[in-house]
């Protein structure tokens, strides 16, 4: 991943990470450290799945998935909302500020960041994310602060939607032409033999899939970088927040995860 301190990068950080704390006061003090030196525009884009399992769970609801994407009942959407957008959201502003880090906590639709859209009525209050006007995202970063966006958007009608994070992260990117990393619990894609694959192209990824080597969420992740990489015309990467300490490397621009590059072409 080249660096380009004049290109914003978004980082996607994997809901489970805020069940860390110690790993959140680590990737906030390197984000720290790294806008002190370089002073790089970071924005961060934020699940939080496992508050809202938690929260369905205590009010003895089921938690379903389709195709690695939680069906959101429009009856459930307010809830769903309340744990992304408001307890998620609120924990990461304030391990950035313990970190001394300006910190704006937002949401898909401030300033009509990105455009959503119903994905699938089956899916029920689960919204598909394009970019949209970032001018407000870019005055709050001239400001020198660091936006955290959970994935919660509206539609065009006001309809409150639950959007998958990596594809949020992916449209907050393109949003902002910036450079995206996939930030979750998983080091990047793992071959068969549970080796890291420092890169691939989509046929590769289709194969992958087919032959079950990718499966659940990941897919989803790996479609997502494959979107944004195709989107955004640049390399996309997938790395873990479980390593801090390799942080800094990343944020200076090395790959420490699996790449996705456009149009890839390996020996």
């Amino acid at each position: 991943m080249t660096n380009n301190n004049n290109t914003s990068l978004v980082i996607k950080l994997g809901g489970a990470a805020l069940s860390c704390p110690d790993t959140l006061n680590q990737v906030f003090s390197a984000i720290s450290i790294y806008q002190k030196q370089e002073n790089r525009r970071i924005v961060i884009v934020h699940g939080g799945g496992y508050l809202v399992d938690d929260l369905l769970s205590g009010l003895q609801i089921k938690t379903v998935k389709k195709e690695g994407l939680r069906v959101t009942p429009y009856d459930q959407i307010n809830v769903v909302a309340g744990a992304l957008a408001g307890t998620a959201n609120k924990i990461l502003q304030g391990n950035a500020v313990k970190a001394g880090i300006k910190a704006v906590g937002l949401s898909l639709a401030d300033g009509g960041l990105c455009q959503v859209t119903e994905l699938d009525p089956e899916l029920g209050a689960v919204g598909k994310a394009t970019p949209g006007d970032s001018s407000v995202l870019q005055a709050i970063l001239e400001t020198g602060a660091l936006p955290i966006i959970s994935s919660i958007g509206l539609t065009a009608q006001g309809e409150l939607m639950n959007v998958n994070a990596d594809q949020a992260a992916v449209a907050v990117a393109g949003a902002l032409d910036a450079h995206l990393v996939l930030l979750s619990d998983v080091s990047g894609v793992l071959d068969g033999k549970g080796h890291l694959i420092k890169s691939l192209d989509e046929k590769q990824a289709e194969q992958l899939i087919e032959g079950q080597v990718i499966t659940d969420g990941m897919i989803v992740k790996v479609q997502a970088a494959l979107e944004a990489a195709k989107i955004l015309g640049r390399e996309i990467e997938v790395a873990s927040w479980r390593y801090p300490e390799k942080l800094t490397k990343l944020l200076s621009g090395e790959s420490i995860g699996t790449q996705f590059l456009p149009n890839v072409e390996q020996d």
